[in-house]
């Protein structure tokens, strides 16, 4: 029997094997800094181009209101079984452990693709800050040319974050939330000023090749809404009531519908659609239209801060979810050792970290496939979540949930089918599948290096009962 099968719910919240340091105002930023990122900055043009200015809007909206369902399941399971690894927790306790790890793969898939994605875009935002940054030309990716500084820029990167969370998640925590504070007063300033400055005629198209512009953009909501869940795989840390832990998730996702919402209108009222070929970082050059280069600069500036919160809550989320599978010994046991002295996952950060060092050496191209491949095992673990949410239900009518939710089949089974419909996005036939080579390479490459381990794990396991 595993020791989350052992038991139902902590008795107290000093009884974890972490250090209960996260606050109220720590954990609603580890969630929203690791949601809004620095895609905003960086792709906000293809939304608007692929479905309008309009059309954008409606998907995150849309998008956003499915994760608002989705989120309900996780703030009840995250309030009744507080431990580090969330999906784990609640996949393993509901359907065993090899759809458990599944779940819990599948997710880590989505971690480490935005991990991987600010190792890319931190050179990207870089470069725009200081031009000059390519140097010694080393192959090129998709039309992309690769370079030698610029990849050691994102190596270099990889490196520090994963040093800052091997220190402890207290460190990572007063990080993300001063960090957080600068995106939001950035963004503020953008949206007041577009607003102002901007005209109503730049919002036109409205909409861009109707339902299939709407999917593509749809598509990628998943992973740009992936985050909220960094509280449940950090439960353990967070020093607050169980019921709060739910009620922050959901805050979280309210504000990241509005932020996206927000920054689509942003750019639409500053630039029309032909400015939008001329434009490098387009929220940079729509924030320059305002506040001249003082804008633009502002603008890199937030985007670079949003790279470290979302590098930094995922580092955070995705270690422990490797840490909780591998103390249910369903990845090697190396995985599942805590630091003696800053009580962290070291082995499962440094893992994250060094998968991370790899996307730089693909160039830009592989933003776009981190962002779909990611996507697909985001929302494959959603709807295992919300499939367990109602076994839970069902068999453990008892189980304590503080954040309990209102219509708790209603709710699962309209999460399980949204969830299930998102899955059917990245599927062959949808206009917005993922693409092959590139982005299935990928998926399957990460199933088959989870099989790999899993198969590592259970060998060593029947070794040590038959000694």
């Amino acid at each position: 029997m595993t020791e989350i099968e052992a038991t139902d719910m902590p008795k107290s919240n000093s009884q974890t094997n972490f250090l209960r340091v996260l606050g109220r105002r720590d954990a609603l930023a580890l969630a929203f800094g690791a949601m809004i990122g620095w895609s905003w900055v960086v792709l906000s043009a293809t939304w608007i181009q692929s479905a309008g200015t309009v059309g954008a809007i409606s998907a995150f909206l849309f998008g956003g209101s499915i994760m608002i369902v989705i989120g309900l399941t996780y703030a009840e399971l995250a309030s009744a079984l507080p431990f580090a690894g969330g999906e784990h927790v609640y996949s393993h306790r509901a359907l065993g452990s090899g759809i458990s790890f599944i779940c819990t793969w599948s997710i880590i898939l989505g971690y480490v693709s935005v991990v991987t994605f600010e190792a890319v875009a931190l050179p990207t935002v870089l470069d725009s800050l200081i031009p000059g940054l390519d140097k010694v030309f080393l192959w090129t990716v998709a039309g992309w040319d690769v370079y030698l500084t610029w990849v050691l820029v994102g190596i270099l990167g990889a490196v520090l974050m994963t040093f800052i969370n091997i220190r402890g998640v207290r460190m990572a925590a007063v990080l993300q939330s001063t960090i957080v504070g600068v995106i939001l007063l950035v963004g503020v300033l953008f949206i007041s000023g577009s607003l102002l400055a901007g005209d109503i005629k730049n919002l036109q198209p409205l909409f861009q090749d109707g339902i299939s512009g709407i999917s593509l953009v749809l598509a990628m909501v998943p992973f740009m809404f992936v985050g909220f869940d960094t509280i449940p795989q950090a439960a353990e840390e967070i020093d607050l009531p169980f019921k709060d832990i739910g009620s922050l998730l959901m805050i979280s996702v309210f504000m990241a519908i509005v932020w996206y919402s927000l920054i689509v209108v942003g750019v639409g009222f500053m630039l029309n659609a032909e400015q939008f070929g001329n434009a490098g970082v387009i929220v940079a050059e729509a924030n320059s239209r305002i506040y001249g280069e003082t804008g633009r600069v502002a603008i890199l500036i937030a985007g670079l801060a949003g790279i470290i919160t979302s590098w930094n809550a995922f580092i955070v989320g995705g270690s422990r979810a490797i840490y909780a599978l591998a103390r249910s010994n369903l990845l090697p046991s190396i995985f599942g050792e805590l630091h003696p002295h800053y009580r962290t996952p070291t082995n499962a950060i440094l893992l994250i970290g060094t998968l991370s060092i790899l996307g730089p050496l693909f160039g830009r191209p592989v933003l776009v496939w981190l962002v779909n491949a990611g996507g697909l095992g985001i929302v494959i673990a959603y709807a295992i979540v919300a499939w367990s949410f109602l076994v839970l239900r069902k068999r453990e009518p008892e189980l304590s949930r503080p954040y309990r939710v209102r219509y708790g089949r209603a709710v699962g089974l309209l999460a399980l089918t949204l969830s299930v419909g998102l899955i059917f996005l990245y599927l062959p036939g949808s206009p917005s599948a993922l693409i092959w080579p590139q982005e299935w390479a990928i998926f399957i490459g990460w199933s088959m290096f989870g099989l790999a381990l899993f198969l590592s794990a259970q060998k060593s396991k029947r070794l040590e009962s038959d000694s």
